[in-house]
């Protein structure tokens, strides 16, 4: 989104000519508030006399990208952004860093800051905003997510590759499932392999990272595989797995950025973030793992077996319980690998029990998370849930890294809902005498034969996975309820559920029809259709989907009655469904944009095609607006879930930059039936 200078207000810029600023905007949710800032930036610059081009970085990815040239011409840059921005290119800019918020509300203020900006000198990380626009996560917590989104593909291509060898090419050994050394499927199997020893290395870069910036990524990648390689600090056969790499990356992180704040020679300011940082923090960061925490994990591990050979003559139901919890608690870590060399060593001895115990724990994890995400689609992101079907298949060939995705985003909620289903799994399997031949674990090694009592094995690991999904998705349904509870119910008596909306008939678009007038509550709804209205927002907005005015005085009430104006096109198989997913969505934040806007949207297979509804409130509605404002123009958006991809985000982008037109809205206030709506709503491009 570019300008062109306007009229330059008197001596601006340079040589009395207007000021050629840059900008980029984002939020978190990288939707609407994204491109309303950028369009305000806009509008302001192009009053003010200014040239400005803007980068959004939204979920649809970034637009309108700022290039070296841009860059280097630039007066100034503006960052309105409730999300990290990397700073990076901006070296030796004017550059002022505030919230999204600030961007869409005061846009003629941040102009004029650029002014008396300070210059940008490098080194420093990310932009973080002076305020942001609305409730953020802690900046601990957004460390962690940039951690998991990058270690994600390696799981999943490292998982299914292991999966995929050991399937077709894999046999069942004495020493567990074999694959020939120098056939095709040990080939993938390596493969595959390099990509799980690379997992946890990419979390702990990528935490690191999002803290201390460029500099903190080698010491972030470097500690995260020396966590992985327990031979380095006195543990031959197990790590501290990925809790060690969580570690190390937000050590790396916080000791780069200690590491920038340190004086130093003007001349040396050069290197400082591609030599000197680097080296002095991987160098403390290794040597204080190795030789500070990795003795004590050595420690927990060689006492921790100590322990579990003690055990062997006790109940096998309470063995097979902790040998589960083990397992499921760290998923490769020393934890896991304590348990798991424990039942593989009594193998040999002729006690295959114990790792038949945990052979039934070591799919719960995988299995469970990924269940999770089928049955209760509306807690996981569209990557969560793809995740989530990688783990299921990563499952069935005890691969339990399949769940660490999951652990390391929601660590409180995953890792005990891990630990009480493999504790389960456990116990069942050992109550039922179940063994196992092979030092492996998972339904595969079932199939091929190296389990004794395979029923009761299945049953065990079923059971562990439903515990495991279960336990994961009920705190956020309980919360979901307690909140609909408190949003629902007054002081005292509860609220009635709204009463049904009546439906209209769509009007065809130029079918020379006489106006339609349809009751809605109170309200009557003018429906025009013989008039030349032209297509709007691809077609998902017809006169059948607008409403002049709205019966609702409330959020939840004008969504369900939004709800019923789009069932009239046919596209909504599910009216209450597409109510449900939309209040969701507005539990995770509130779709009131300000400006006296909200845009409500539900991605669901409640709705067969996309559908765009609108209605207005000349009363305005309560929606938690960044502003303060009540909503007067609402729309809602429904897509279905499997094809619409980021049709949703289109609209909203479209949406959101148009509607900050001020000469807009009030166009569409004024219209004065719905034929008139769509012919403002139709310049939308």
């Amino acid at each position: 989104m570019t300008t062109s200078p306007a009229d330059p207000s008197e001596g601006a810029g340079r040589g009395g000519r207007g000021l050629k600023l840059l900008a980029v905007t984002a939020c978190p949710t990288g939707i609407a508030h994204t491109y309303m800032a950028a369009e305000k930036l806009t509008q302001a610059a192009r009053s003010l006399g200014h040239e400005i081009k803007v980068e959004t970085q939204g979920s649809i990815g970034a637009e309108n990208v700022l290039s070296d040239n841009d860059v280097r011409d630039a007066d100034g840059v503006i960052i309105a952004a409730d999300k990290d921005v990397d700073l990076g290119r901006f070296v030796g800019k004017k550059v002022v860093a505030v919230g999204v918020a600030e961007g869409i509300h005061r846009p003629e203020r941040l102009i004029e800051r650029v002014r008396s900006a300070p210059v940008h000198e490098g080194g420093g990380g990310a932009a973080v905003p002076e305020s942001g626009g609305g409730k953020e996560r802690s900046a601990g917590y957004k460390a962690l997510m940039n951690g998991v989104s990058y270690m994600i593909p390696f799981v999943v291509v490292g998982g299914l590759l292991i999966a995929i060898s050991l399937a077709l090419g894999g046999h069942a050994t004495p020493e567990g499932l074999k694959i020939p050394p120098g056939s095709f499927w040990a080939d993938v199997n390596s493969i595959g392999t390099i990509g799980f020893q690379l997992m946890v290395p990419i979390l702990s870069g990528y935490i690191a990272y999002a803290i201390g910036d460029r500099p903190a990524l080698v010491p972030g990648v470097i500690g995260g595989w020396i966590a992985t390689h327990g031979e380095l600090y006195g543990m031959k056969d197990a790590s501290a797995g990925f809790i060690g790499g969580i570690v190390t990356g937000f050590l790396a992180g916080y000791l780069v950025v200690w590491i920038k704040k340190v004086e130093v020679p003007r001349f040396v300011r050069p290197i400082m973030p591609i030599i000197v940082i680097p080296v002095l923090a991987t160098t403390a960061l290794g040597l204080f793992f190795i030789s500070v925490l990795g003795k004590p994990i050595s420690w927990v591990f060689t006492h921790l077996t100590g322990w579990l050979s003690g055990m062997t003559g006790t109940s096998a139901i309470a063995l097979g319980a902790i040998l589960g919890l083990m397992i499921a608690f760290d998923m490769g870590g020393p934890v896991n690998k304590t348990a798991f060399l424990f039942g593989s060593g009594l193998i040999a001895s002729g006690n295959q029990a114990v790792m038949g115990m945990c052979a039934a724990a070591i799919p719960v994890m995988p299995l469970g998370q990924g269940l999770a995400t089928l049955v209760r689609r509306r807690l996981y992101s569209e990557q969560e849930r793809e995740t989530g079907m990688a783990a299921l298949f990563m499952g069935l060939f005890g691969i339990s890294e399949g769940a660490i995705p999951f652990a390391a985003a929601r660590p409180a909620q995953v890792i005990p809902a891990n630990m009480l289903g493999g504790a389960v799994a456990g116990a069942v399997a050992g109550m039922a005498g179940v063994s196992d031949a092979v030092p492996h674990g998972g339904p595969i090694v079932a199939v091929l034969g190296a389990v004794g009592g395979a029923p009761m094995f299945f049953v065990a690991v079923v059971a562990g996975a439903l515990v495991t999904a279960l336990a994961t998705v009920a705190p956020a349904d309980v919360a979901e309820r307690r909140k609909g509870r408190a949003t629902g119910a007054g002081a005292a008596a509860p609220v009635p559920e709204p009463a049904p909306v009546p439906v209209p008939e769509p009007v065809p678009v130029g079918a020379g029809a006489a106006a339609v007038a349809v009751s809605s509550g109170e309200a009557a709804v003018s429906r025009t259709a013989d008039e030349d209205v032209p297509e709007v927002l691809s077609g998902y907005l017809t006169p059948g989907t607008v409403a002049t005015r709205l019966a609702a005085d409330g959020k939840e009430a004008a969504i369900r009655e939004l709800a019923g104006l789009a069932a009239a096109t046919g596209k909504v198989a599910d009216v209450a469904e597409l109510v449900r997913v939309a209040l969701a969505r507005e539990a995770q934040g509130t779709t009131g944009l300000g400006e006296e806007i909200a845009i409500p949207h539900a991605k669901t297979d409640a709705v067969t095609a996309p559908v765009v509804a609108f209605a207005r409130s000349p009363e305005g509605i309560e929606w938690g607006s960044l502003d303060g404002t009540l909503a007067k123009l609402v729309f809602l958006i429904a897509v279905p879930e499997a094809a619409a991809g980021d049709e949703h985000l289109r609209i909203l982008a479209l949406l959101s930059r148009k509607l900050m037109d001020t000469d807009f809205r009030a166009r569409l206030q004024g219209a004065e039936d719905a034929a008139g709506v769509l012919r403002v709503l139709g310049e939308i491009r």
